[in-house]
């Protein structure tokens, strides 16, 4: 249903995690017997998690660490990695920065040029590890690097930007757009594409035979996109939409397109309503990077942060809460909901009756604006629990 914002323009009402919740169905049942793997393509996961490819959440060390959990970490190619040999002086620079001058330094430190030998280098590390490698690149560059990425033996590649379409077009015949079908329908290893946040812009992704695509523009802790061009919807009904797209294009061709929520998830609740919602998994940075082992000592920042003329991110403190294995694992410390995330969807799958992710995508959900607030009084004047 359409709501009237004024005589010449009306528009759809849209939902967050925060403006919903998961129904209690009539049947429970053990944690121990939920599943929560994720396959895509030839690859199985036992977490549906890919951690996003921010410098300040995923090194080759960290994607290691989140491989042997059972998840799979992007590496940005784009990134501090494939620009300085040894990041270590450059993450404590930025960890170190006022706030006022870090997006100015920030936009200076990526200045410098990626070298293809480090995108090999950076991708062998995690491959000799004996973990699955996937790493992401934007639209405009993803043809030059791509034969260092099949050099390297990559295992996925993200195609990834604020907003990617498959149409998208340039006056400007020097710099023609990337043939988005073409590219996927030629490259050897599977790809995943995004970000997006509608249904059309999702169904034409999934035509391009991309095996997955990411949704959500602008959700991000760290993005400011929302305030900076005005663009996004909420991510709950930009998942769900997403996912009738994903049923469109599988009655249409009979293949499945991975649909992964792509931000704006703090808890393990949060991660429960995206799978509810259609999400087969979901990408965060935000919750991993307040993980002792990232590398950007308790330091985030969006893919866009340092644009050198329109910044569309900003470096966040997400702080040190515990171990990458606690925060997606557990056990928990905390009751706030920030640790042992895949714990608490395995759980919330569990009281809800769903065995698998797939079942779960068909829980019931309801719109529930006072669901963070109802009986919380207590936690919120003392600033606990759910009152954080």
């Amino acid at each position: 249903m359409e709501v009237e914002i004024g005589i010449g323009k009306s528009g759809r009402r849209a939902y967050g995690f925060d403006d919903i919740a998961i129904v209690p169905s009539r049947r429970t049942r053990d944690p121990e017997d939920v599943d929560i793997s994720w396959d895509v393509d030839a690859f199985k996961f036992d977490l549906p998690l890919v951690a996003s490819a921010m410098d300040g959440v995923v090194s080759p060390k960290t994607a290691i660490e989140v491989g042997r959990l059972g998840g799979l970490a992007c590496l940005n190619l784009e990134g501090l990695w494939t620009r300085y040999e040894d990041t270590d002086a450059v993450f404590d620079e930025i960890a170190g920065l006022d706030p006022e001058k870090a997006t100015r330094r920030m936009q200076e430190l990526y200045q410098e040029p990626i070298k293809d030998e480090l995108i090999g280098a950076r991708i062998r590390e995690i491959k000799d590890a004996g973990m699955r490698a996937c790493a992401s690149l934007t639209p405009q560059r993803v043809e030059q690097y791509a034969p260092a990425v099949l050099e390297a033996e990559l295992d996925i590649l993200v195609v990834q930007g604020t907003v990617v379409s498959a149409e998208h077009v340039s006056k400007d015949p020097a710099r023609q757009p990337l043939n988005l079908k073409k590219f996927i329908r030629e490259f050897e290893i599977p790809v995943i594409v995004g970000g997006c946040a509608s249904y059309s812009t999702a169904l034409h992704l999934m035509r391009t035979g991309a095996v997955g695509i990411l949704v959500g523009v602008g959700p991000g802790h760290a993005c400011t996109s929302r305030g900076v061009l005005g663009i996004g919807v909420p991510q709950a009904t930009a998942i769900a939409d997403a996912a009738g797209a994903r049923i469109r294009h599988l009655d249409e061709t009979g293949v499945y397109v991975h649909v992964i929520a792509d931000g704006g998830m703090r808890t393990g609740g949060d991660v429960a309503k995206a799978i509810a919602c259609g999400a087969d998994a979901v990408m965060i940075g935000s919750p991993l990077a307040g993980a002792y082992e990232a590398p950007g000592r308790g330091y985030h920042w969006g893919m866009a942060t340092f644009h050198p003329s329109l910044p569309r991110g900003a470096r966040v403190y997400a702080g040190q809460k515990g171990t990458l294995e606690e925060i997606l694992t557990g056990p928990a410390h905390e009751n706030d909901g920030t640790l042992n995330l895949f714990g608490a969807l395995r759980t919330s799958m569990a009281t809800t009756g769903y065995e698998t992710v797939k079942e779960f995508q068909k829980a019931e959900v309801m719109v529930a604006p006072s669901l963070q607030t109802e009986g919380k009084s207590l936690q919120r004047s003392q600033g606990i629990g759910m009152g954080r």
